[in-house]
């Protein structure tokens, strides 16, 4: 177990809540509380000395300040004295934005992800690995063949895998390799067989199915690239097509893998009402050992409001937050809607080819009205800054319409937000939750290709939501990334791409300031800053224990910090202390997958 404590003032030190011994005193090491409420550190300004110690009694942060008084005051027979021997301790990590199921769901399929994470830089070496997932025991049991993680940006060509080089995995199982961003992939013949894509199918609203032979009437021969909306019946049936016991599981995978990177607080960020129910089911048979947010599919849940019951309260682990809105595609992919066109359009586009909108206004708007009007908290995926300026069009029209509200709507990536939205989502307090890591995965890519020089050293920028003293997260997204906090953090901090550019030095932020964007802004984003986010006394014990401060570090040496341990209300759950998993009660799995980021 570690021990967890808040920065010393003078109201805090001393005695905290609660009487008799702590269970355990920690101290030894560089505590870290992010102490001071959310927003910029420049702004809220250290809040004293470092404190020697913290006392951990019944799950909650009992005592913060001098180790001496700790132990007069905390000590009892039984109390642990943990010595983080020069080790740091901080709040336990919150996750802004991710999948949890998907997050498993990546640890049970074929691994397609290329370096740092995996090893896929040619498209033989996807087709090998399919194959080996094919021969393997999930495999076996899954009607498709499917992998997930490929990125073209590095494959040899930089092109997609096609239809043909997937039939090479298999001509008679339908075969998926799923792109790195989930927003696009690539399928064998017999896939596009399967999912009656032909040559007489005509592209989907908000999708592209990707052609070859062109003179096959009346809109081309598929290729097997499939984008958006027309990605997504492929992305349902081949996880669906995994075999239940497996998917029954995804969702302890994921939390794992999360709690291994310090996480404490995760998210399910796209789920359907069904999951959901699946969801529910697995809390009440066994509380969960970390909290999961879950935010509804907004088409899924106005269709059925009152399934949502969502609440600020978790049940055994889990509660409902309110809904996901999905406004475009992915820069990486150029399917995210931009206001100006990309640099270089993918295939045979045009060279005003600016992506496209995944939702017709009107729609985008009566989504956000209903999360207003429900009192569901609104999270929206928006990657281009076309995307974007809908968003702030529907929140600005549904905020007239209702009464003035503490909403704590979210923007999901950001990725090319311009400074002019970033002040308009400071006006309308909209909270930007960035995806930061995408200037070291896709920096290079954007720069040269996607988006240019002078778009491309302004994604994920923070630095400008700071100039205006605003709240804002980044997250990892996972399975599109791995759930890595340290990266979250470097990414934010040095801004260097795979090729060592740092992209966009204005837009660095401290390390400070980056460990508040997945602790206390966290925390604000669910609106559980009292409960959650900095080590002060009253809130939940929910510490991590790291082998260096990424508040204190040079930028360069976060990436090289460890994980040494993950507590979750004073319980150790990283490194696993047992190895039962969440028991599975019958039926459940039916529905329990993810298929949007």
């Amino acid at each position: 177990m570690s021990e967890g404590f808040a920065p010393e003032t003078d109201a805090e030190a001393g005695t905290g809540a609660g009487s008799g011994p702590a269970e355990v005193i920690f101290h030894g090491g560089e505590i870290e509380t992010v102490a001071g409420g959310p927003g910029p550190r420049e702004i809220v300004g250290e809040v004293g000395a470092r404190p020697e110690a913290v006392a951990v009694k019944d799950g909650r942060i009992a005592f913060v300040g001098d180790l001496d008084e700790a132990l007069a005051q905390w000590r009892g027979p039984t109390t642990l004295l943990y010595d983080l021997a020069g080790r740091a301790l901080l709040p336990g990590f919150i996750d802004p934005h991710g999948h949890v199921v998907g997050t498993g769901l990546q640890e049970t399929i074929a691994d397609l992800l290329p370096e740092p994470d995996g090893d896929v830089g040619d498209i033989d070496t996807i087709v090998r690995k399919l194959r080996r997932f094919a021969d393997g025991e999930v495999g076996r049991r899954s009607e498709w063949i499917v992998g997930f993680g490929y990125d073209d940006a590095l494959l040899d060509g930089e092109s997609h895998p096609t239809r043909e080089d997937l039939d090479r995995v298999s001509m008679e199982r339908p075969v998926l390799a799923i792109h790195q961003s989930f927003h696009l992939g690539a399928v064998n013949s017999k896939g596009l067989e399967v999912l009656e894509y032909s040559a007489a199918t005509k592209d989907p609203k908000g999708g592209r199915i990707r052609r070859g032979d062109e003179s096959v009437l009346p809109f081309g021969e598929p290729d097997g690239v499939l984008e958006e909306t027309a990605f997504l019946p492929a992305s349902g049936r081949a996880i669906m097509g995994i075999a239940e016991q497996d998917r029954a599981r995804f969702l302890d995978k994921g939390l794992k893998a999360a709690a291994s990177y310090g996480f404490t607080t995760v998210q399910e960020g796209a789920a359907e009402l069904a999951v959901l129910g699946d969801l529910r089911a697995l809390a009440a048979a066994k509380a969960l050992p970390l909290d999961v947010v879950v935010y509804v599919k907004a088409a899924d849940a106005i269709k059925a409001p009152h399934l949502v019951e969502a609440s600020a309260e978790y049940l055994n682990g889990l509660r409902a937050a309110g809904i996901k809105l999905h406004l475009d595609g992915s820069p990486q992919g150029r399917t995210a809607w931009l206001r100006k066109p990309y640099k270089t359009p993918p295939g045979d586009l045009g060279d005003d080819y600016c992506g496209y909108p995944t939702l017709e206004e009107e729609v985008a708007l009566d989504q956000v009205r209903a999360g207003f009007a429900h009192g569901w908290q609104v999270i929206a995926h928006v990657n281009g800054d076309e995307a974007i300026a809908q968003l702030i069009r529907c929140v600005q029209t549904a905020t007239k319409e209702a009464r003035p509200a503490d909403r704590r709507t979210v923007g999901i990536h950001c990725q090319t937000a311009g400074e002019d939205q970033i002040e308009e989502f400071r006006r309308l307090g909209i909270i930007p939750s960035f995806f930061s890591m995408h200037t070291f995965y896709w920096g290079d890519w954007y720069y040269e290709t996607v988006l240019g020089e002078e778009r491309a050293v302004d994604i994920s920028p923070a630095g400008w939501a700071l100039a205006r003293g605003m709240v804002y997260t980044s997250h990892h997204d996972a399975p599109v990334a791995r759930p890595s906090s340290l990266a979250i953090l470097s990414s934010q901090v040095t801004r260097k791409t795979r090729k060592g550019k740092t992209l966009g030095k204005h837009q660095c932020v401290s390390g400070a300031d980056a460990v508040r964007s997945i602790t206390i802004n966290a925390a604000y984003q669910y609106g559980e800053e009292a409960d959650k986010g900095s080590i002060e006394v009253g809130k939940l014990a929910d510490l991590v224990i790291l082998s260096a401060n990424p508040a204190t570090v040079p930028g360069e040496a976060i990436a090289e910090i460890t994980v040494e341990e993950t507590i979750k209300a004073g319980r150790t759950v990283f490194p696993p202390v047992e190895e039962t998993p969440v028991p599975v009660p019958p039926g459940v799995g039916a529905k329990l997958f993810t298929h949007h980021c």
